[in-house]
């Protein structure tokens, strides 16, 4: 297949709908846009449909781009991912973008699940109660991750000393890696997405790279899933992201 036939293809796969023709105000950027994701991104690399439209909905809920939000959320329910699945990638940007930008793709969510038919609430997926968040989130940081912040953060004066890498650790792992719905090593390379898409994250999206190997991800994976993003967050913040894990990424 060529360019456009793969737009039109994964067009339909993913949006039930036509490539772009001569219709609208801007037919040629659209033309543009959608064959270079859909034609040339889209088939290139290791990533599926699903683990793709993951990505993409947690690049646009860090850039709180919402129209764009709810159409590949649609699109994740066309391709296969579960309500639960795009609960929890939504869910786990708020400790790196925050609050209020993770309740506006929250509410968007809810939106396209409700016109999908899906009652709501969602099952619960937390599995930390409220005195266990510290004891489970460390379970799961400190294998991967150590005591680096614990260590890093001594020279804070007090509370701030105990409180900043406690808060990290039961706050980030704690309330949101300890949930089911996503697997972890799910969970790990959309924490890179997340922090690559932000900009200006860089120690922390080589931290969080080296942690997506260690849980499973292939460095192909990990460039793959940033390759994708790079059409919705930008080329300069991929070769940031690229340039800053040189030495974890290459081959060999």
């Amino acid at each position: 297949m060529n360019r456009e036939e793969r737009t039109g293809q994964k067009m339909q796969e993913l949006f039930h709908s036509p490539a772009a023709g001569e219709e609208g105000t801007d037919p040629e950027f659209m033309q543009i846009l959608q064959r270079y994701i859909f034609g040339e991104l889209c088939y290139t690399g290791s990533l599926d449909n699903r683990m793709r439209e993951l990505v993409t909905i947690t690049v646009l809920t860090v850039l709180n781009t919402l129209p764009q939000l709810k159409a590949h959320l649609g699109a994740c329910l066309n391709v296969g991912c579960t309500p639960v699945e795009l609960r929890e990638a939504i869910y786990q940007c708020a400790p790196f973008i925050g609050f209020p930008k993770t309740l506006n793709a929250i509410g968007v969510l809810n939106e396209v699940l409700t016109a999908a038919g899906i009652s709501l609430p969602l099952p619960k997926q937390g599995t930390a109660a409220e005195g266990e968040r510290y004891e489970k989130g460390l379970a799961i940081q400190k294998p991967v991750y150590g005591d680096e912040i614990k260590d890093r953060y001594t020279w804070l004066p007090g509370p701030f000393d105990e409180a900043v890498p406690r808060f990290l650790t039961e706050h980030c792992f704690g309330d949101f890696n300890t949930r089911t719905g996503l697997d972890g090593k799910t969970r790990e390379l959309l924490t890179v997405i997340i922090l690559a898409a932000m900009g200006g994250a860089e120690v922390q999206v080589k931290s969080h790279v080296e942690g997506a190997l260690k849980v499973g991800n292939t460095k192909e994976e990990v460039v793959c899933a940033l390759v994708h993003a790079s059409a919705y967050m930008g080329i300069p913040r991929l070769f940031n992201a690229l340039n800053t894990c040189k030495e974890l990424l290459a081959e060999g």
